[in-house]
């Protein structure tokens, strides 16, 4: 919790999210943390973006507030422009029509690739096995910027992943190509509680691009599992406004079912 700024780590990154979409485009959309990110940039910043849910819904204006265990809901299909199916949904993404993607994330590697299946162990025989990505792999193969978002934990930024899941720029420059994936499609950012990357042009590695209000560089990558690139100017990121905070709040998710309660 980022408890001494009144506002908590998903909110940080929720609203970081937000302001990185862009009128006008498509967002492949998940449950949870990037649902609630596109609700908030419909909202505030981009009017005109277009959602898609990987259950066929194309360009809904999702209803508020966010409703706990539901995907497919009435509230999710609100005005949509066309309500398919999942194999429609992913064959608009893979034909180029998806413009973001956004997934969550248990470890991110130097090159975007994504684990969100499990942690130690094999696959077999993990220690710990998580749901996994639901349409996480399209998502990350297909679109043409992916959004990855995770809490700021450096357990969770690893040389070598313990599983893939969701691929990103593989090996580096030209890998992606190599395993017939889209050109010019990737990782675009990783959103954190504390700092927001990219992936530098020439290597495909990630670089720093920008550090809450507050913390340092060293604060920000001390005990990462590899050291990113930063960039000449680290940007100093803004906290929540007021009025995204109201939003998301008082519209949006008045449980704080996803972004919960300032501590303290």
């Amino acid at each position: 919790m980022n408890s001494d700024f009144g506002f908590t780590d998903t909110e940080f990154m929720i609203c970081l999210a937000a302001r990185l979409l862009e009128d006008r485009k498509t967002v492949f959309v998940g449950w949870g943390i990037p649902q609630v990110v596109a609700l908030l940039a419909e909202r505030l910043y981009t009017p005109h973006l277009i959602q898609v849910f990987e259950f066929g819904a194309i360009g809904p204006r999702s209803l508020t507030p966010f409703v706990r265990g539901t995907m497919g809901g009435a509230s999710n299909v609100y005005r949509s422009l066309q309500w398919t199916t999942m194999n429609w949904a992913f064959s608009y993404a893979a034909t180029g029509y998806l413009d973001y993607g956004m997934i969550g994330a248990l470890q991110v590697d130097p090159y975007g690739n994504v684990n969100s299946t499990l942690l130690g162990g094999t696959y077999e025989r993990p220690q710990r096995r998580f749901p996994g990505s639901g349409g996480g792999n399209e998502v990350a193969s297909l679109c043409w910027k992916t959004i990855v978002v995770l809490k700021h934990e450096p357990r969770r930024f690893v040389e070598r992943l313990d599983f893939m899941t969701s691929p990103g720029y593989l090996t580096g420059p030209g890998a992606r190509e190599g395993a017939g994936l889209p050109r010019r499609t990737g990782p675009f950012r990783v959103v954190t509680s504390q700092a927001l990357f990219g992936f530098e042009e020439e290597s495909k590695r990630m670089i720093l691009l920008g550090a809450l209000g507050g913390r340092s560089v060293h604060q920000v990558i001390d005990g990462m599992g590899f050291e990113p690139i930063i960039t000449q100017k680290v940007e100093m990121l803004d906290p929540p406004t007021p009025e995204e905070l109201a939003i998301l709040r008082e519209e949006i998710d008045p449980a704080r079912i996803i972004i919960g309660r300032p501590s303290g």
